[in-house]
């Protein structure tokens, strides 16, 4: 059985008409840089995520960059993250000059541990950025609480988790800014890069307008040093089709991954993806945590079960980071869980019998 681990052809073909009117408005228009498709999309898109403005952006991770920027922060300045993340958490705060200060995370949810970040602020400390990992929201009270005792901006990494839930609270409605990412395999993916991000605060979202269009607001008139990041029409009339189902898609995720719970509980070998009671995860990935993990992977690969691992290596201990000063053992957390997670394939489009597949492979290798 053909069980590839995301399905975008099959996603394409179930909405293609839909799609093919959608890019063809736009050629037929001839507008295609910061047209209406984008403003309606940053409506739309702000809407769904229960917060009031949306500023299309060419990637989550000049999302997360020019958020930064609208908030000043850089040369000297601390930010505070994860290290079991996506590079670009804490790439963007180096480019800009500032440094990231990691905080290990929590054993059973894989996000940043609260009780650990305010040991890790400082007077240079200037933000905190908390990633809502596999799409399962961090735990936000205690870290907007810590921000407003510290005076720091909370940016919300939003890029796996759009419409996943904190205590009936959507991801993109707590922080001061939330960035997402419509990379093509989220949840809610372009046909290409594209990102966005969402606020509540009118100032931030005209300085980050302001930001992407090269510093500018008034055609050649450029009031401060941005960047060329705008979303083009053709993705984000992409994506408001795809916008549509994505409530629809969501739920079928949950379903998956609640029936792969349910046939994997039993086994001791590995260990489920945890899910807070007050959380609502999207699962953008379904992750186990096995301990005899690459075994585990190669038994699933020799029987035609594709995987991927997120993340190998914590970014404390990337080459790219090494001037930071971090060493082998401190973020035990982390370093834990770059050898033990595994993902699962899991999209709305698995079909029953795949998934059964899946759990046959998982449950031979158990039985060895």
């Amino acid at each position: 059985m053909n069980i590839p681990l995301l399905d975008l052809t099959k996603q394409y073909h179930a909405i293609k008409e839909e799609i093919d009117q959608a890019i063809m408005h736009v050629l037929e228009k001839g507008s295609f840089i910061l047209g209406k498709e984008v403003k309606l999309l940053e409506e739309e898109i702000a809407s769904l995520c229960s917060s009031m403005y949306g500023i299309g952006v060419n990637s989550g991770t000049d999302a997360l960059l020019l958020s930064l920027m609208a908030y000043g922060i850089g040369r000297e300045d601390e930010v505070i993250t994860t290290p079991f993340t996506f590079i670009a958490t804490a790439e963007v705060v180096s480019l800009l000059g500032a440094k990231p200060m990691f905080v290990d995370i929590d054993p059973k949810t894989l996000n940043i541990d609260t009780q650990k970040i305010e040991q890790a602020i400082t007077k240079k400390t200037k933000a905190i950025i908390p990633v809502h990992l596999y799409g399962q929201m961090a735990d936000m009270d205690p870290i907007m609480d810590l921000a407003k005792k510290h005076n720091l901006v909370v940016i919300e990494d939003a890029a796996q988790a759009i419409l996943s839930e904190y205590k009936g609270r959507c991801a993109g409605s707590i922080g001061h800014v939330s960035c997402f990412s419509f990379f093509p395999a989220k949840n809610l993916g372009a046909y290409g890069d594209a990102g966005m991000v969402i606020t509540n605060d009118k100032d931030t979202a005209e300085r980050l307008r302001i930001l992407r269009n090269h510093g500018s607001s008034i055609k050649y008139h450029h009031s401060v040093i941005g960047c060329n990041s705008r979303l083009d029409e053709i993705q984000a009339a992409i994506l408001r089709v795809k916008a549509r189902y994505i409530k629809k898609w969501t739920q079928e995720r949950r379903q998956i991954a609640k029936r792969y719970n349910e046939s994997l509980k039993d086994i001791s070998s590995i260990a489920i993806p945890f899910e807070e009671e007050w959380n609502e995860c999207v699962y953008n990935q379904y992750t186990l945590r096995v301990q005899s993990r690459d075994k585990f992977q190669k038994h699933l690969t020799d029987n035609g079960i594709p995987t991927a691992i997120h993340y190998p290596m914590p970014l404390h201990l990337q080459e790219a980071f090494s001037c930071l000063g971090y060493k082998q053992g401190d973020f035990p957390e982390s370093e834990k869980a770059s050898a033990e997670v595994i993902s699962l394939p899991i999209y709305p489009e698995l079909i029953d019998e795949q998934r059964d597949a899946v759990v046959a492979a998982i449950r031979s290798f158990d039985k060895r």
